[in-house]
């Protein structure tokens, strides 16, 4: 096993990392523009949410048929107990934040776009289920800031301050 994540783990991560970031200001920055564009703001949050989940899932299958590169030097037990429960919150939450988000626009029964194709809605609107799923949804999402935070945070952490591989691990690789 080498002293780095796969290629394809890489790839995954970071572009995962540029979806959330499209999927966050495309919901952060659309006050900002003429109302007349919000559907195409909300195109493209649930465009991005749909290639987070399923990126996040095929990670998540990939990550257990290939296991993380060693840590050196090996940090302590309750640190690497902390990076599990992390890394588990990461994968909940970007697996089930989208899910809810597609429930919720299902269920208001109105038609809706995902990259650029009309999708399929309930028959009637469920209004009080499309509420507490939007509830949820924002509230997860506001979570999703801290839990990115927390997450570059310990990366930094490690690089800097403990000074092991953590970060270089999920680096892309330098082309020779």
């Amino acid at each position: 096993m080498g002293n780095k994540y796969s290629g394809l783990q890489i790839g995954i991560h970071w572009l995962v990392f540029l979806l959330v970031i499209g999927a966050y200001c495309a919901m952060e920055l659309r006050g900002f523009a003429p109302r007349s564009y919000r559907p195409w703001f909300n195109m493209v949050h649930v465009s991005c949410g749909i290639s987070i989940l399923v990126l996040m899932v095929t990670r998540l299958l990939v990550r257990l048929k290939y296991p993380a590169p060693p840590i050196v030097p090996k940090p302590k037990p309750m640190m690497t107990g902390f990076a599990h429960l992390g890394h588990l919150v990461i994968y909940l939450l970007f697996i089930v934040l989208p899910v809810i988000g597609l429930l919720m626009i299902y269920n208001r029964g109105n038609p809706w776009m995902a990259f650029g194709i009309v999708m399929p809605h309930a028959a009637e609107a469920n209004f009080d289920l499309a509420d507490a799923l939007k509830s949820w949804h924002v509230t997860l999402a506001n979570l999703g800031y801290f839990v990115i935070a927390l997450h570059a945070a310990a990366a930094l952490m490690h690089h800097y301050f403990w000074k092991d591989n953590t970060l270089l691990r999920m680096m892309p690789r330098k082309r020779s």
